[in-house]
C-alpha cells in the first residue's frame, strides 16, 4: 500500500508564498480562490507567545470528513490517499465545506478576472478548467504525479521546505524526515481525521 503524505519543514519556510502562487498558476483559479495559503500564525499563551508561518491546504486525510459529508458521490479517495473533487458530480451543496476543520475546501460562486472587465489570455483560458457553482480543493497535483513530476509547490519551493513521499514506506523520504526531526505536529489531530500533512518544526 503507498500513502501519499507532505512535509513541510517550518524552519525552512521563508513566507515568500512562492508555493501559493506556484498552486495559483498550476490551477487556475481566479480571484479570492486559493488552494493552497501561507499564514503567520501567532502560538502560545501570554507572555509565552511566538509567530510561526504556516503554509495549509487540504491534508488528505486518511479518514476525510468532507468525503463522509458529500451526498452526490463527487468527493473520492484514490488508492494511494489523495481525495479528489469531481466538478462534474459537485452539486454546490457546500456540505464538505462545512465539514472540513480545515478550511481548504473553496467555493466558485463566480468565475472572473483580475482585471475588471477583462480577462488575460491566460485567465481565458485556465478558467474554462472550472465551473460556477461546484467546490474544489488541493489535490496533490494528481495529475502531475501520475506523470512523474512533482506538485507545482514542491517543484516551486527555493528553499526546499516541501516534500512529497509516501508514509507507509519507512524508507521514504518524508517518512525519514518525520523519524529523525521527532519535533513535528499535524493539525486538529482532536478531530481524528488522520491528515496527511506533517509539520517539521
Amino acid at each position: 500500500m503507498t500513502r501519499l503524505g507532505m512535509v513541510i519543514d517550518l524552519k525552512r519556510c521563508i513566507l515568500c508564498e512562492s508555493c501559493s502562487t506556484a498552486c495559483k498558476s498550476e490551477k487556475a483559479t481566479p480571484p479570492d480562490i486559493f488552494y493552497r495559503r501561507v499564514l503567520n500564525v501567532e502560538i502560545g499563551k501570554y507572555p509565552f507567545t511566538k509567530n510561526i508561518i504556516l503554509p495549509v491546504q487540504c491534508m488528505h486525510c486518511k479518514d476525510p470528513p468532507c468525503l463522509k459529508a458529500c451526498p452526490s458521490g463527487a468527493i473520492s479517495q484514490r488508492s494511494d490517499g489523495i481525495v479528489l473533487i469531481d466538478e462534474n458530480k459537485c452539486v454546490g451543496c457546500r456540505l464538505c465545506i462545512t465539514e472540513c476543520p480545515y478550511g481548504a475546501i473553496s467555493f466558485y460562486e463566480d468565475i472572473r478576472g483580475y482585471y475588471p472587465g477583462y480577462m488575460t489570455p491566460y485567465e481565458e483560458v485556465g478558467y474554462k478548467r472550472h465551473k460556477v457553482g461546484v467546490v474544489g480543493k488541493c489535490d496533490f497535483c494528481a495529475e502531475r504525479l501520475d506523470m512523474g513530476w512533482k506538485p507545482a509547490c514542491v517543484q516551486t519551493c527555493p528553499t526546499e521546505a516541501i516534500h512529497i513521499g509516501d508514509l507507509d514506506d519507512p524508507n521514504s523520504e518524508v517518512s525519514k524526515l518525520i523519524k529523525e526531526r521527532r519535533g513535528w505536529l499535524r493539525l486538529y489531530e482532536e478531530y481524528n481525521t488522520d491528515p496527511s500533512v506533517y509539520y517539521l518544526l
